[in-house]
């Protein structure tokens, strides 16, 4: 079981991160609230490197932040998103939540909506995998309905 603290210190190392975001290639605070990243992306019929940043907003310390990306993925164009995690104690440690959605430039979704979203899920569900690893944890997938 990992506690709250725990998980929020692990959601602003870098080295955790880098661990647990597939395909990163660097991952570096450039300021308080900002980190540089260099993300090789697997999208089955091609593999664009990104390079952007992640900025954090709404910072609750412990509790949640906001994390707003945008990358540049050559002649691909643009990957934007944002997503809210927030953290909550629970019985067996501590309870994520992660609320997100992505848009991306009409180059990159020329390769197929369905491409561009199975992809997405995928980095998602390996990070929660990878991020676990990283902190010796388990991660169980819980009921939205009932937090069990």
């Amino acid at each position: 079981m990992a506690g709250r603290a725990r998980v929020w210190a692990a959601l602003n190392d870098t080295a955790v991160l880098a661990q647990a975001i597939p395909g990163c290639q660097s991952l570096d605070w450039s300021s308080e609230t900002t980190l540089d990243l260099v993300l090789k992306v697997d999208l089955g019929i091609a593999h664009p490197t990104f390079s952007g940043e992640l900025s954090l907003t709404d910072v609750d310390p412990a509790v949640e932040y906001v994390l707003h990306g945008k990358g540049k993925g050559g002649i691909l164009g643009l990957a934007e998103g944002a997503a809210r995690i927030s953290l909550q104690d629970h019985e067996r440690g501590t309870l994520m939540h992660m609320q997100a959605e992505g848009k991306a430039s009409s180059a990159l979704m020329s390769l197929g909506a369905s491409l561009i979203g199975s992809a997405a899920q995928k980095v998602i569900d390996r990070f929660f995998e990878r991020f676990a690893e990283a902190m010796d944890a388990q991660i169980e997938v819980l009921d939205p309905e009932t937090g069990q």
